[in-house]
């Protein structure tokens, strides 16, 4: 036993580079993997089905599924497609540029408006093993919590664009290769610091249970900070097509919480341990969180409103045509204040400036 550990440290220690390469690239394709394939692993999973058979998405939402795309201004939408999915709020995988593309699940709930409840009363939660009674005071506040309008199902699915959009999955599944690499960088560092590399070999296993150690803390602070700036990031772009887009994703967050807050009483015991009071998730532990608090995404949408500053957005003509008209207004008065000078000149050179409003006039109406 002991001969072949030694063979496998020696290995290891022959061809560290190369093993570390393949380790880190193997790590990255495995969390990759289901966004270069999403069609044939996350859309088979958050598909939704209904008494056996595939749902497929209504007209109403591949249309605003088709306009937010145009609001956001996709290049190519044969980049994203949408289907129907289980679940309250959209998901989404995948990488835009690459063959697969990007796919985005819509739930059922979109369907519904304040006049129309089918897309959530036609269906069964269970909740500890029991249905929830949709006409009881927790039904009813589950019921209105789940009922988006149209401007907070935009902001919904604009936020799952524009995640997928910046190469949010990129990020996220460089994160661990990253540590890895780090955990031999830790251990390298270590042992030249404490001069171990020709020390006792137990001295040196536990410098690399250090650095294996030093490697899970950093992939656990380094997945939260990645995770919480790709939420704020999508937040930003989606609320920043328009106010109206901003106002749905105050209105988004709201209802989340809202939504939270219902199930933490209906779970009981479980709820009180998952949900806090607030309606954010609780930490999985003391260094992870499970999610980016849902109340300091709705505060940064209300401060992004209330200083009201110039956004990156596909729907920002209110300015353009104002500047547009400010330019027409300023040549036109620029083209008459030359034909006032030309008129003492003579006619040959009035001939010569007529063109030249003519083409001033064309140059700004164009």
């Amino acid at each position: 036993m002991a001969s072949r550990f030694l063979k496998f440290s020696v290995f290891l220690q022959k061809y560290r580079t190369p093993v570390l390469i393949a380790s880190c690239g193997g790590v990255f394709a495995a969390n990759m993997f289901y966004h270069v394939f999403p069609d044939m692993s996350y859309r088979q999973l958050y598909q939704a089905w209904h008494k056996g058979e595939l749902v497929t998405l209504s007209e109403k939402l591949q249309d605003v599924f088709q306009q937010v795309l145009k609001d956001y201004n996709v290049s190519s939408s044969k980049n994203f497609s949408a289907f129907a999915s289980f679940g309250f709020h959209p998901v989404g995988a995948g990488v835009p540029w690459l063959p697969a593309g990007a796919h985005i699940g819509i739930p059922a709930n979109f369907n519904s408006t304040v006049d129309d409840l089918s897309g959530i009363t036609n269906r069964t939660i269970f909740i500890n093993g029991k249905a929830v009674e949709w006409d009881s005071d927790t039904g009813t506040a589950l019921k209105e919590a789940l009922v988006f309008s149209p401007e907070a199902q935009k902001f919904a699915i604009a936020r799952e664009i524009a995640r997928l959009q910046s190469g949010g999955p990129v990020m996220s599944s460089a994160v661990a290769p990253f540590c890895l690499g780090g955990v031999w960088v830790y251990s390298v560092v270590l042992k030249q610091v404490f001069g171990l590399h020709a020390g006792p070999a137990l001295f040196r296993g536990a410098v690399n249970v250090l650095a294996l150690g030093l490697g899970a803390v950093s992939y656990l602070l380094a997945s939260d900070s990645v995770s919480q700036w790709i939420d704020y990031n999508s937040d930003r772009r989606a609320a920043g097509l328009s106010r109206d887009y901003a106002k749905g994703g105050i209105e988004f967050y709201d209802k989340i919480l809202s939504r939270n807050k219902t199930l933490r009483s209906l779970m009981g015991q479980k709820g009180e341990e998952m949900y806090a009071p607030s309606g954010n998730l609780f930490p999985a532990h003391l260094l992870q969180l499970k999610h980016t608090p849902y109340t300091s995404r709705r505060e940064w949408i209300v401060t992004m409103l209330k200083e009201d500053k110039p956004r990156p957005c596909a729907l920002g003509l209110r300015h353009d045509v104002t500047m547009l008209n400010a330019a027409l207004l300023q040549g036109r008065q620029r083209a008459e204040a030359a034909a006032a000078r030309s008129r003492s000149t003579d006619s040959s050179e009035q001939a010569h400036v007529g063109k030249v409003r003519n083409a001033t006039f064309a140059f700004y109406m164009t």
